[in-house]
């Protein structure tokens, strides 16, 4: 599939969760993450997305939220994935950052350059990807 999202999680639907609207599907990947997707319980129904299937999780570099200190605090976005800053490539203005988890995954993300600057991101350095769980766009074959 080509896809101007950068991050494509393939994985297996584990868990799906339909409510009178909105449905919440559990993806879990091959190194063992989870990615949780809030779509419509229309989008369910037309891709028909049941546990077991094969799925592509689509999330856009933007939608991604670097974290390197939770300083105590506890966030209520459900995709909170670990790793280790692998490349900062400055821009002009944004910065893309990729990050690999120890599952293998690799995430790219954009952030504005003082974003690279006030967190000290640098390769090797330990940082957390977040974002909602209605930034995830799934998509399958067929």
């Amino acid at each position: 599939m080509k896809a101007s999202a950068r991050n494509q999680f393939i994985g297996t639907v584990s868990k799906v969760r339909v409510g009178a609207v909105n449905a919440e599907v559990h993806i879990s990947l091959k190194g063992g993450e989870t990615i949780v997707a809030a779509i419509t319980k229309e989008s369910i129904e037309t891709l028909a997305i049941k546990e077991g299937i094969e799925v592509i999780a689509l999330v856009k570099a933007p939608q991604i939220v670097i974290v390197t200190d939770f300083g105590g605090y506890k966030l209520s976005a459900r995709n909170q994935l670990q790793g280790t800053v692998t490349q900062v490539k400055l821009g002009a203005v944004n910065a893309e950052v990729d990050i690999n988890t120890a599952g293998g995954e690799q995430i790219a993300v954009t952030v504005t350059n003082d974003s690279v600057e006030s967190l000290g991101l640098h390769e090797g350095q330990a940082a957390t990807t977040i974002f909602k769980a209605g930034a995830v766009i799934l998509a399958i074959a067929g």
